[in-house]
C-alpha cells in the first residue's frame, strides 16, 4: 500500500464501521464530515451507494447490514435480493427492510429484457411496486419504441447499461446514447465505467457526453482496459478514480453512484469496504 493510498483510506475509513471489515484498524480514523463532527457532507453531494450485485451471494439481511457498516445510504437492488418474480407485497416488504435500515433504493437491475411486452411490463411493475424510480436495464434495440410508451405510462426512468466489447448491442454508453435520442428523455444510460474503458471510451468523456440522461452509474476499477480484464478494489487498478469523481461533481450528478465490486463475490465485504473508503478519502482531498 503506497503512502498516498494509505492516506486516502485514513481519510475515508470510519474506525467504527469500515476498519473492522477491511482489516484497516491500524489505519482508519474518523473521516471529516462523518456526521458526528458537524462538518460538510463527505460525499460532496454525490449519492454514493452499493449496487447490490456486489453482495449477491449474501442473504438480504446480511447485505443490508453490510451497506450500513460501510457507511453509505443508497442501493441499486439486484434480483438476487428482490426477485423479478416476486409479488407486489414481497416487493414492498423488501423495500421496507432497506428503508428501516436507513437505506434508499435509487434503482434496480441490471434487468435484461426481451421484446415481449409482458416481459417489459413486468420490469416496470416490479419497479413501481417497490417505489423505485430508475430501472437499470439491458434491452434490445427493437424494444425501444415499446419502452418509449412504457416510460410515459409508468413515469419510470430507464438506464441502459453497457457491457463492454463482448456486448454486441451496447458495448459503450455512447452506443446507447445515440440510439435513445429519438425517444422520451426518461430513457437514458447507466455508464459502467469499467466496461466503458474496455470498449475504448474514456469514462470521463462518457460521463460528460451522457450527462443529460445519465440516470445511474456503476463505479469500479479494473486491472487493465484490454481483454475481459479483472475487477479489482477501487484505487488498485488503471481507472482514474479522481477524474471520474471530478466529472460527476462538474455535472452536478444527482443520481446513484453505485459501487459494483465483482472481484470476490464469495467474500465481498473487505473489498467493498476498502473501495468505499478509497472513494470517500479521494473526495475528502478534492475541492468541490
Amino acid at each position: 500500500m503506497s503512502f498516498s493510498r494509505r492516506r486516502f483510506v485514513q481519510l475515508g475509513a470510519s474506525a467504527a464501521a469500515i476498519a473492522p471489515l477491511a482489516g484497516l484498524s491500524s489505519l482508519a480514523v474518523a473521516a471529516p464530515g462523518d456526521g458526528q463532527t458537524g462538518h460538510d457532507d463527505p460525499w460532496k453531494g454525490l449519492k454514493v451507494g452499493i449496487a447490490s450485485y456486489s453482495l449477491s451471494k449474501l442473504p438480504l439481511d446480511e447485505a443490508i447490514k453490510t451497506i450500513q457498516r460501510v457507511g453509505v445510504k443508497y442501493v441499486s437492488i439486484k434480483d438476487s435480493h428482490l426477485s423479478l418474480k416476486s409479488t407486489a407485497e414481497e416487493r414492498k416488504n423488501v423495500i421496507r427492510k432497506f428503508h428501516d435500515a436507513g437505506i434508499t433504493a435509487l434503482s434496480c437491475g441490471v434487468v435484461t429484457t426481451t421484446d415481449d411486452e409482458a416481459n417489459l411490463r413486468n420490469a416496470f411493475e416490479y419497479a413501481r411496486d417497490a417505489g423505485i424510480a430508475t430501472i437499470v436495464c439491458k434491452p434490445t434495440r427493437k424494444s425501444l419504441p415499446q419502452l418509449d410508451k412504457l416510460v410515459k405510462e409508468y413515469d419510470i426512468r430507464l438506464a441502459i447499461h453497457n457491457h463492454g466489447p463482448e456486448d454486441k448491442v451496447w458495448p459503450s454508453p455512447l452506443d446507447a446514447w445515440e440510439a435513445i435520442q429519438p425517444f422520451d428523455e426518461r430513457i437514458g444510460v447507466c455508464v459502467d465505467v469499467g466496461h466503458t474503458a474496455r470498449a475504448g471510451v474514456d469514462p470521463v468523456e462518457a460521463i460528460h457526453k451522457c450527462a443529460a440522461r445519465l440516470y445511474d452509474l456503476h463505479f469500479k476499477d479494473i486491472a487493465s482496459i484490454t481483454g475481459k480484464s479483472k475487477p479489482v478494489i477501487v484505487g488498485r487498478g488503471v481507472l482514474d478514480t479522481q477524474a471520474m469523481l471530478k466529472a460527476l461533481l462538474e455535472i452536478k450528478y444527482p443520481y446513484h453512484v453505485g459501487l459494483e465490486y465483482e472481484a470476490d463475490l464469495k467474500d465481498p465485504v473487505p473489498g467493498v469496504a476498502e473501495s468505499i473508503g478509497y472513494v470517500r478519502g479521494m473526495l475528502a482531498i478534492m475541492k468541490k
